[in-house]
């Protein structure tokens, strides 16, 4: 890199001193030369040469005294030639009057010599002029005069400085399409010449363009060639900022995030502060379409306080726009409306102003070459003939005044009209918008009370639910053991005959705590109510308490209980996976036959606490294992037809699922079922 560095330092010393040779030369021969032509023409090298330089003032100083020779000894040549570099010299120096002035004598004189380079040369920098000064009309006329010539004597550096003119006079006069095709033609030229610091002009405004027409792929293309010749950081934080918005828009994300990112980096770093404000509006969009709304809202705020200090209105009426779509995501519709008013307010404005400048455009400008262009105002001619008109004929005169008066009052009364007419049309476009207001407010409201109803309904479907199921089976299991109890209480049975039914009885008063159990729990997370507490407990524990619950049971059942459970922990709400296990364990229980077998375990995998519950009792059909876990209550009678809510293996999921774990089972009918439960062993990072 060093190396490159001292060869580049040491190339452009020795062009530095090959100029400075040859201006030396130059002064040495003219100063020998006779007061003729040729001593006009050495002089001439040695202006274009100090020009090349910018060192105006010397070539002003010859540009004089050579002024002075040409005229005396009448070399009509020279004195085109070095009026035009006079000229030259006053634009450099913005005096666009002396400038204009010199051209338009230079044109005269090289008209006079049939000098057809010359005229387009002159025509050529009057366009620059009149399109720095914003005439683009006039700017686009002089300009497309000159290409056809410059392009016949292939003139590269005037090429050059002609296609970028009619380039930005294109653009500026919303023509892309011709703006296009000329920086094309503009950057081939500067590719010829190695013109640098053209090229990344012709790229930056190339893919400006191809943006504006949604030709995105294009746009990223050129902003790309930009980035591969430019090492400056300011810059390269600029187009980061641009190719993250362009692939952003055709939700390439990841493209998107690594060019953002990127440019924030650099913007922050030099506190570039107009930089960084598209970025923070593209990197807002970006996030919120990916649903990270938190993270959206912090530089979506922050863009829109630094739009409105920096007083940017395109990327403030972004921000309105992302606002509004980010408040109606988060369902803040009240906030949605006030930002969709205010994007409207200043969306207005602006198509305003894009307007008045549009039509004044459409008007003024001909994006063709008129060849009558550069002809004089025949309005001196008029006046005179009116003149001439009116020594003749006083009378005549006196009508014409007359008739002048007459439309006068006319157009008065037109204007009048107009301007009524005008402020009509103000009112109705204000009620019109304030109409379009108050129905968004509607829309949003009436989408509020929708989803309220939607609620409610659901929150009613869970009550005529619980309702059915407390009538039913509840009341069922009560019935019996009630039945039980007034038997025993009118002496019908013997002590004998009540030791027998106590198993029965016991199974019926488990099934009624389990039943109501399963209820209460169902009912508090359908009503969204339900907050898990974590903490760390052992898996272990819990296993043995269960168990003791359901000893009676699976004893009274002649079923065998295994237990390969280890003490391990995991991070979870205690009492949820209480309700889990407890659920599990009785559907096994209920599933399974005298002989079989129930088998509880946990293990470690992937930084996660894994429980089985496996049995080898009666299956489940590859149909009804769809319809397990739903919100739905499915059930069926178990091996000694116990009967269920249907609601257990719900509750079990959303318990499971709060907990930030998952719920699965494996089963094969006739052969058995085992059910697995996944808990985290330590708090998530996301939580």
């Amino acid at each position: 890199m060093k190396q490159l560095i001292t060869l580049g330092f040491i190339l452009i010393t020795l062009l530095g001193f090959s100029q400075t040779a040859e201006i030396d030369s130059l002064t040495i021969k003219l100063a020998y030369q006779k007061q003729d032509s040729l001593k006009v023409d050495t002089s001439l090298q040695l202006i274009q040469a100090l020009y090349n330089l910018e060192e105006y003032n010397k070539a002003f100083d010859y540009i004089l005294l050579s002024e002075k020779l040409s005229n005396d000894i009448n070399y009509k040549k020279g004195v085109a030639d070095i009026t035009f570099y006079k000229a030259l010299i006053y634009a450099q120096k913005d005096d666009y009057i002396n400038a204009l002035s010199g051209y338009n004598k230079a044109k005269n004189l090289y008209n006079d010599l049939n000098d057809t380079l010359g005229v387009a040369k002159v025509n050529n920098n009057i366009g620059l002029i009149e399109i720095k000064r914003g005439n683009f009309s006039k700017g686009l006329q002089y300009s497309l005069a000159a290409i056809n010539e410059l392009e016949k004597q292939d003139l590269k550096e005037e090429l050059k400085l002609a296609y970028s003119n009619l380039a930005k006079a294109y653009n500026s006069v919303n023509a892309p399409d011709k703006a296009i095709a000329f920086y094309i033609k503009a950057l081939h030229v500067q590719e010829q010449l190695e013109d640098s610091d053209g090229i990344n002009d012709s790229n930056m405004a190339l893919a400006e363009l191809y943006s504006q027409k949604k030709e995105h792929r294009k746009a990223i293309e050129y902003y790309e060639k930009v980035l591969t010749n430019n090492t400056d950081n300011s810059t390269r934080g600029k187009i980061y900022s641009k190719l993250g918005g362009e692939y952003l828009k055709f939700n390439d994300y990841n493209k998107a995030t690594e060019y953002l990112v990127q440019a924030y980096n650099i913007n922050i770093r030099s506190e570039d502060r107009n930089g960084l404000l598209p970025v923070l509006n593209n990197l807002g969009d970006l996030n919120l379409r990916k649903s990270r709304l938190i993270v959206a809202e912090r530089q979506l705020l922050q863009a829109g306080a630094i739009a409105k200090e920096l007083d940017n209105k395109e990327e403030l009426l972004k921000h309105y726009k992302l606002m509004t779509a980010l408040d109606s995501t988060k369902r803040r519709f009240d906030k949605a409306f006030v930002w969709q008013r205010e994007y409207y307010n200043l969306k207005n404005e602006l198509d305003k102003k894009t307007s008045s400048f549009n039509t004044k455009a459409d008007s003024e400008v001909a994006l063709e070459l008129d060849p009558n262009f550069d002809q004089p105002n025949t309005d001196s001619n008029f006046k005179e003939n009116n003149k001439d008109f009116s020594t003749k004929d006083s009378n005549t005169l006196g009508k014409f005044k007359i008739l002048f008066y007459a439309l006068l009052a006319a157009l008065a009364i037109v204007a009048t009209f107009l301007i009524l007419a005008h402020f009509k049309r103000n009112e109705t476009i204000k009620y019109t918008q304030e109409l379009e207001e108050k129905n968004i407010k509607t829309d949003l409201q009436k989408q509020a009370y929708e989803e309220q109803i939607a609620h409610l309904e659901s929150i009613n479907n869970v009550k005529d639910k619980l309702f059915s199921i407390v009538s039913h089976d509840l009341k069922d299991s009560l019935s019996s053991i009630n039945g039980f109890i007034g038997l025993l209480s009118d002496g019908s049975l013997s002590r004998e005959e009540f030791d027998k039914l106590i198993p029965e009885l016991s199974e019926n008063a488990n099934n009624a705590s389990l039943l109501l159990f399963n209820l209460l729990n169902w009912s508090k997370s359908q009503m969204q109510s339900l907050e898990p507490k974590p903490s760390l407990f052992d898996i272990q524990e819990v296993f043995e308490d269960k168990v003791k619950l359901v000893e009676q049971r699976i004893e009274n059942k002649g079923i065998t209980l295994i237990d390969h459970s280890l003490r391990d922990f995991a991070y979870a709400d205690r009492s949820m996976f209480e309700i889990v296990v407890q659920n599990l364990l009785a559907n096994a229980i209920k599933f399974c036959k005298k002989g079989d077998t129930i088998t509880i375990s946990n293990h470690i995998s992937n930084g996660s606490c894994i429980v089985s519950i496996a049995d080898t009792g009666v299956g489940i059909s590859k149909e009804n294992l769809g319809k397990l876990f739903k919100n739905t209550s499915f059930t069926t009678t178990g091996t000694s037809n116990e009967k269920g809510t249907g609601l257990g293996l719900s509750i079990c999921k959303e318990l499971v699922e709060l907990n930030h774990g998952k719920i699965w089972v494996e089963s094969t009918l006739n052969v058995g079922s085992t059910f697995y439960v996944q808990l985290p062993k330590s708090k998530p990072s996301n939580t």
